[in-house]
C-alpha cells in the first residue's frame, strides 16, 4: 500500500512538472509575439511612411499579414551587366526606408533575395543572396546592426509567378524587404528557412547582414 502511495505521489509530481513546463513554453511563445493591438498600431503607423518613401519609384509596396513588404524588381533595380549591383535609381527609395527605421530599435528588417528557375540552381541561390546583401548594405549604412537586420538567398524556391514566360521570370527575380517587429524576426527567419517544396540539401542561404563584402559574379 505504501509503495502504491509513493508511486501515485511520484506520478502527480511528474504530471505537475510537465504541466509547468508546458505553461512556461506557452508563456515564452506569448512573450515573443506582441499583442495584436500593438502589431496593428505599429503597422498603421509605418504603412503611410513607407509608402511615401518608395513613392514614384519602381518599387512595390504591400501590407502582408503582420508585415510591411517593399519589393525591388531586379529588372529595374539591378545593373544588367553586373547583376549583383544596385542601380543608382534604387538607392533613393532604399535609403529613405532605412532612414525611417534607424532610430527605432523595435523594428527589424529581413531581406529576401529571389531568382527565377532558369540556369544553374546553386548559382541562382548565390546570386539571390548577393542581391539581398547589396540591399542590406544600405541599411547597414543607416546603423542597423545584426540583431535587427538579416538576409536570405532563396534562389528560385519561392516564385510568385510561373517560370514558363519571360514576364513570369521577371516577376520572380526580385528582392523583398520585410519590415517586422524585432521580437518576431527570428520566427520570420525560421518560416522562410523551410519554404514549401524545398528539395533536400537545397536550403536557402542565410547570412548575417554584416558579413563580408560582395563576391564577384560572372
Amino acid at each position: 500500500m505504501r509503495a502504491n502511495k509513493i508511486f501515485a505521489f511520484t506520478c502527480c509530481l511528474l504530471i505537475a512538472g510537465c504541466a509547468g513546463s508546458e505553461k512556461k513554453e506557452v508563456a515564452k511563445a506569448a512573450a515573443v509575439m506582441p499583442p495584436p493591438q500593438v502589431t496593428r498600431a505599429w503597422l498603421d503607423e509605418y504603412e503611410p511612411r513607407v509608402r511615401e518613401a518608395v513613392k514614384g519609384s519602381d518599387f512595390e509596396f504591400e501590407r502582408r499579414e503582420n508585415l510591411l513588404v517593399v519589393t525591388a524588381p531586379v529588372q529595374k533595380a539591378f545593373n544588367p551587366d553586373r547583376p549583383h549591383m544596385l542601380l543608382p535609381a534604387s538607392l533613393g527609395p532604399i535609403s529613405r526606408v532605412a532612414k525611417l527605421l534607424e532610430a527605432d530599435e523595435d523594428v527589424a528588417v529581413v531581406v529576401l533575395g529571389h531568382a527565377d528557375s532558369s540556369g544553374d540552381a546553386a548559382r541562382n541561390r548565390d546570386l539571390s543572396q548577393q542581391r539581398a546583401r547589396a540591399v542590406t548594405s544600405i541599411f547597414r549604412l543607416s546603423g542597423l546592426k545584426q540583431n535587427r537586420l538579416q538576409l536570405m538567398g532563396l534562389g528560385s524556391d519561392m516564385p510568385r509567378a510561373a517560370n514558363d514566360s519571360a514576364a513570369g521570370r521577371a516577376l520572380n527575380r526580385r528582392v523583398e524587404i520585410l519590415l517586422t517587429s524585432r521580437d518576431t524576426m527570428l520566427g520570420l527567419i525560421a518560416k522562410y528557412s523551410k519554404p514549401a517544396g524545398l528539395a533536400p540539401n537545397a536550403g536557402p542561404k542565410v547570412a548575417a547582414a554584416d558579413q563580408g563584402k560582395l563576391g564577384k559574379t560572372e
